[in-house]
């Protein structure tokens, strides 16, 4: 299949590490260059992919012949982006947030649908190595009838944090772990959480819990001011318990300046002892699933030429920006919120 020509809107960290490297990467794509007027910026996008220009606008990268595009901007400015980028004819990849709100994350669904052009929220964390294991091991019926899945994002950087860019941890952390939860265990009917205000006036130290449809319970945490950080992930079944302490190292990988084209095995985890399963029996050791970043993008291009699904359908986001809410409207009301009904 001929390359899909995609730009990039915004080269902060996320365009310049999650998404640039990435694109380049991928055969199915060729990155035609970023939508800035950093000056900056420009001169990083010419250092590090010189074969890729400098744009001043969306209609500008569109009038040079892009296809797609993918959107790393600050969180509020995610759904006029992606509606401009759709309304000109471009396939949109949209970063996490996807939306501040669920009518703005449906209205972007619609008006993509309307104009033909895929649409696919970046839900990178679904391909990480510790998730992927979670995945196969529940698939397989290794840990018997899911009961309750423990999810962490928690990091001790209490000076970093998403910022008013990321829109909060709920939003910034919270995309990715219910997200993930909803992959996993399908449908919420109800969810509680709880969160601290920042000195900023930001969200943190966030904890949701969503009841399934199915009857399990989802137990998430997201902080960026935890002196001491759970395990990844702990999710137990009627047969045993799954513990996964190693975190997914893609984004360390891109950010020393690693992409998928110069590391013989991407996305490879050393092997940890802390990684278990456990059951009556006792317990062993679980080898890692090799973490695979590296195809988003190529099914990405696939979908714009009509070759295959998205990698992360435009709805997902919708019902994630649902739970998101209720949880926003819980933190704000100390109540339990059914999705939907908050928005």
């Amino acid at each position: 299949m001929d390359p899909v020509k995609i730009g990039l809107v915004g080269y902060g960290f996320g365009g310049r590490y999650f998404h640039a490297p990435l694109i380049s990467a991928a055969p199915e794509c060729e990155f035609v260059g970023v939508v800035t007027t950093s000056a900056e910026r420009r001169e990083l996008v010419a250092s590090e992919h010189p074969t890729a220009a400098a744009f001043d606008s969306l209609e500008d990268l569109a009038a040079a012949g892009a296809e797609a595009v993918s959107i790393s901007t600050p969180a509020a400015t995610h759904s006029e982006l992606t509606d401009r980028a759709s309304s000109l004819g471009l396939s949109v990849v949209c970063d996490k947030p996807f939306a501040l709100d669920p009518p703005a994350a449906r209205r972007s669904v619609e008006l993509a649908a309307a104009r033909g052009v895929t649409l696919s929220p970046y839900q990178n964390r679904r391909w990480d190595s510790d998730f992927l294991t979670v995945r196969g091991l529940v698939d397989d019926g290794t840990l018997g009838e899911v009961r309750r899945f423990e999810s962490r994002f928690e990091r001790y950087a209490p000076d970093n944090g998403p910022g008013e860019s990321g829109g909060g941890t709920l939003l910034d952390f919270g995309a990715h772990l219910v997200d993930q939860a909803l992959v996993l265990l399908g449908p919420v009917e109800s969810v509680y959480a709880e969160a601290r205000t920042r000195e900023s006036g930001l969200d943190d130290d966030v904890f949701v819990a969503l009841s399934h449809v199915n009857g399990a319970i989802s137990h998430l945490w997201g902080s960026w001011s935890q002196y001491a950080v759970g395990p990844r992930f702990r999710v137990t079944g009627t047969d045993g318990s799954l513990v996964i302490t190693t975190g997914d190292t893609q984004e360390e990988a891109l950010v020393a300046g690693e992409n998928p084209a110069t590391i013989d095995v991407w996305g490879e985890e050393a092997a940890s002892d802390l990684d278990r399963i456990f059951t009556a029996g006792g317990s062993e050791p679980v080898e890692l699933a090799r973490g695979a970043w590296d195809t988003y993008y190529p099914a990405f291009a696939r979908a714009v030429r009509g070759e295959g699904a998205p990698p992360v359908q435009a709805a997902d986001a919708v019902a994630t920006a649902d739970v998101l809410e209720a949880a926003r409207v819980g933190v704000a009301t100390g109540s339990t919120v059914r999705p939907g009904v908050a928005s």
